[in-house]
């Protein structure tokens, strides 16, 4: 796996990760009582941003590292996934 690679797959990781993270924790204007006037009162009253930010980075080092390594050092290739010989012999072409 290339750099550019890995990195391309480290954004995608961080990101799933942290649009999982963003609806957590929330807790609505009306909820709390706060609603500032000329917003919704559905709008969180702290998204806890720089928290979600921080846990989606760890959480997706945890998923990439291990993903890396498999690819990286070829673990699992395409050759083992390929039950119905769709890609010949190998040379994928």
């Amino acid at each position: 796996m290339s750099i550019a690679a890995g990195l391309v797959l480290f954004v995608i990781i961080w990101l799933l990760c942290f649009l999982a993270a963003l609806p957590m924790r929330i807790r609505s204007q009306e909820e709390s009582g706060n609603v500032v006037d000329g917003t919704p009162s559905s709008a969180p009253e702290n998204p806890l941003l720089r928290t979600k930010v921080k846990w989606a980075t760890v959480a997706a080092i945890a998923i990439w590292i291990p993903i890396a390594v498999v690819l990286h050092w070829d673990i699992i290739t395409i050759e083992d996934i390929d039950y119905f010989n769709r890609w010949g012999d190998g040379k994928y072409g």
